[in-house]
């Protein structure tokens, strides 16, 4: 009698620490699930909030010289302890600038926090170009597609002679800040398209 109550009362003590445990178990993984989620709503969010632009707004940006632009869009290269500030279309840097391309070129150019996004951009706070005319600062925008497939990158200055790349910084997808040659926009059917900011000044 005493080995079957022994047993029968390691069976209920085996039980209830697998009940408990399962308890433990259940709660993180519910918990974990959650941000999977809302970073997307909140991505969707800022963008559709962003896209369109006041004339108040416009009015309220003030002026930013191209060398301004070109400094400050050279900070966030190094602003991470020394590295790039990462990419994130739902996050903002410590200056209170959106973490995506447009967020950045937002910053560079001193546009009110957390930035417009890409359609924002092109829509409201710049002018067409002729590619040929493009200078330190101006930008290359594509504003066709998703949140996904959508950019932006600030001119700085050409990198040949036949003027079919030039030097860029930007704020790209798996890398963050970066400063390097492209070629967006320099063919006849490409969708980035020059673009100049209404508050730039020379």
């Amino acid at each position: 009698m005493r080995n079957t109550a022994g047993r029968t009362r390691r069976a209920v003590v085996l039980v209830a620490a697998l009940v408990g445990l399962g308890g433990v178990l259940s709660a993180p993984l519910a918990s974990a699930a959650e941000p999977v989620v809302e970073p997307v709503a909140v991505a969707e969010a800022e963008a559709e909030a962003t896209s369109t632009v006041t004339e108040a707004e416009i009015a309220a940006a003030p002026k930013v010289s191209r060398k301004d632009v070109i400094a400050r869009a050279k900070v966030w290269l190094t602003a991470n302890n020394g590295k790039q500030v990462p990419y994130s279309q739902s996050k903002v840097w410590r200056d209170g600038y959106r973490q995506d391309c447009s967020g950045y070129v937002s910053m560079a150019a001193k546009l009110a926090k957390p930035g417009p996004n890409t359609v924002g951009l092109f829509d409201g706070h710049t002018v067409a170009i002729n590619k040929k005319d493009l200078k330190k600062g101006d930008l290359l925008i594509d504003k066709i597609g998703s949140s996904s497939t959508r950019h932006v990158v600030i001119f700085e200055k050409w990198a040949n002679d036949a003027h079919t790349k030039y030097w860029a910084y930007e704020q790209r997808g798996g890398h963050g800040t970066d400063h390097r040659i492209l070629s967006y926009g320099m063919s006849g059917d490409s969708q980035y398209k020059a673009r100049r900011l209404k508050n730039i000044v020379d």
